[in-house]
């Protein structure tokens, strides 16, 4: 259940925001959405991996935290374990919104509903000073929210150019721990490097022109984190 509404300096003037990180705060996830701006910082923790969206051919970009649903072994207690944290995590509980219509500059909306609003009045922080100012908290959101809408938007023409070359191949994953169980990843793609280094200069220059060669190659290297991510699982596993 969500409760979406715009912002407002002065409805929201005490509002404060849980910013620990946890599974009870809305952290609990096997995988969040990425965008290819932000491919050469997720690709240093993560493994980058592609879906399609339900029912339809369009594409989209994960950074893939665990192994199963609602795992995440970046999670610590309260402290986030990794040296990146992904936009769409980093964000919430604000989200970019538009004004009727879908014209116009994005507003930052919050959602009232979601387990990182503050119950307790000396909890949490500040979007609002006292005279109705934003936080630097608050700031800093907005220039997250910003970097995500500006990267989700620009990502058609990327993932265009990938189902142009036909670059992305589908990826079972398969991982036995050390205690002999087996967990199986599926209904993913990943970029097919065969095809990659088969195009000619006239098609690698069209993609390193159009800014897609390097997130491309960023997603490539993210994959050498899958044997990283398959160790947290093990510790996770042998220390409780």
């Amino acid at each position: 259940m969500t409760s979406h509404t715009l912002l407002d300096s002065n409805t929201h003037r005490d509002l404060r925001i849980c910013v620990d990180a946890g599974a009870d705060l809305g952290d609990g996830v096997m995988a969040t959405l990425v965008v290819p701006s932000e491919f050469r910082r997720v690709q240093a923790d993560f493994p980058i991996l592609f879906r399609r969206e339900t029912g339809r051919e369009l594409f989209f970009a994960v950074a893939l935290l665990g192994f199963e649903t609602g795992e995440n072994l970046f999670l610590d207690g309260a402290r986030w374990d990794g040296g990146y944290r992904p936009l769409s995590l980093a964000i919430q509980p604000f989200l970019i919104g538009r004004p009727p219509g879908g014209e116009g500059s994005g507003q930052v909306h919050i959602d009232l509903a979601h387990p990182r609003i503050a119950q307790d009045g000396d909890e949490g922080v500040r979007l609002f000073d006292s005279e109705g100012r934003p936080t630097p908290f608050l700031d800093a959101i907005a220039d997250r929210l910003g970097e995500l809408d500006e990267g989700y938007r620009g990502s058609g023409a990327f993932f265009d150019a990938l189902a142009e070359h036909e670059l992305l191949e589908p990826f079972t994953f398969e991982v036995m721990l050390d205690d002999g169980s087996l967990h199986s990843l599926v209904g993913f793609h990943i970029i097919d490097e065969a095809r990659l280094r088969a195009l000619d200069a006239a098609a690698l220059g069209a993609l390193h022109a159009a800014g897609h060669l390097m997130p491309i190659f960023m997603a490539l290297a993210s994959l050498s984190q899958l044997a990283e991510l398959a160790r947290r699982k093990n510790r996770r596993r042998r220390d409780g």
